[in-house]
């Protein structure tokens, strides 16, 4: 009965559409290789949409863990770590016109994780609303623009993810600890004042 009560608490529906975005990964790979932009797209929509869905549908169905934030976090590092190499092989001309928008979006997420492991050891799920915003708006202009669209949205996307990146730093400076799911700096700055005048 308990190991079955633990299969059930791992195999909930926001965790597998997490895992959705592992497998995912190695799917977008083969398919750009074999040069097939069309199906490429499909299935990088579904991947957006396990991203935008698991958070929603653990909160609904009441079953948010720390397991489901990690796999979560995990689950967007593959995804957003495959996808330049794989937009590449397809839209070589696309990637090489928008390398310093990309570099910007890339090397932003990457420094706040890197402070983030530097300073808690352990890779950052904070999963503010900025990052959220962020996430949907990059992912949405990405796709308008490997679909032929204009590239501007994509440029104005960068903006917003390098926004959401210095909101995770400054995050990461003012906690003491480690913390999952936090909604923005604001509610760390209001949670911290709050916690100074119950010590006074």
């Amino acid at each position: 009965m308990a190991l079955q009560e633990n299969i059930n608490g791992v195999l909930t529906w926001p965790n597998l559409l997490s895992c959705f975005r592992f497998i995912a990964a190695p799917v977008l790979g083969l398919l750009a290789w074999h040069g097939l932009p069309r199906t490429y797209l499909a299935v990088l929509v579904l991947s957006f949409l396990s991203d935008v869905l698991d958070g929603f549908i653990a909160r609904v169905l009441k079953q948010e863990s720390a397991l489901g934030t990690r796999l979560d976090t995990a689950g967007d590092v593959v995804m957003y770590a495959t996808i330049p190499v794989t937009a590449w092989w397809l839209w070589p001309d696309i990637m090489r016109q928008e390398a310093p928008f990309i570099m910007t979006v890339i090397a932003s997420s990457a420094l706040s994780a890197i402070i983030g492991m530097l300073k808690f050891r352990v890779f950052p799920t904070y999963h503010t609303w900025g990052v959220k915003l962020a996430a949907a708006v990059a992912a949405s202009t990405a796709f308008l623009m490997f679909a032929g669209g204009p590239t501007w949205p994509f440029r104005l996307a960068t903006l917003i993810c390098l926004l959401a990146a210095i909101e995770q730093i400054a995050i990461t400076i003012v906690l003491h600890e480690s913390r999952s799911n936090v909604r923005s700096l604001w509610h760390v700055l209001t949670d911290k004042s709050k916690s100074s005048q119950r010590a006074l």
